[in-house]
């Protein structure tokens, strides 16, 4: 990983890229999505302030276990601009989504356990698809791989 000197208190968009391992154009798709910013020189050339390393960092690192950059964004906008964030704020921020995690455990840990029922079926027509159509909710109406809206008659 290059080094950047302590000396230098804001990184060119190459400089941002190189460190946190982020292309150059996802760092500007990130700036366009309001979750870094950056400010233009005279010569109309991107500079980042250092503490912007680990705002990608944590972008990057949400974006992989599935946060919706609406929300990264929302995580982010309570995060001090004048200083680099602790690690109590990265706490607090994380600990908010822990419940929507757990979730999603709960999603794919049901849908490991039911594929083979689903790849044997294959077309999700079973009479009560655990993943499709859970406890059977549509059952009762109709049966099928697909969910057609009721046409009043």
């Amino acid at each position: 990983m290059p080094q950047i000197s302590e000396e230098i208190h804001e990184l060119s968009v190459g400089q941002l890229s190189a460190r946190s391992g982020a292309a150059v154009s996802a760092l500007h798709f990130y700036e366009s999505k309001g979750l870094i910013s950056s400010r233009r020189t005279s010569g109309n050339q991107r500079r980042y302030t250092r503490d912007t390393l680990r705002r990608v960092a944590f972008v990057r690192a949400a974006q992989r276990v599935g946060i919706p950059l609406a929300t990264i964004r929302e995580a982010l906008s309570e995060l001090p601009e004048e200083r680099t964030p602790t690690r109590e704020d990265w706490a607090r921020l994380s600990e908010a989504w822990r419940a929507e995690l757990d979730e999603r455990i709960r999603q794919l840990n049901r849908l490991r356990d039911h594929l083979t029922d689903c790849i044997g079926c294959g077309c999700l027509s079973l009479d009560t698809c655990v993943l499709s159509n859970p406890h059977d909710a549509f059952g009762e109406r109709a049966a099928g791989s697909r969910l057609l809206p009721e046409r009043k008659r």
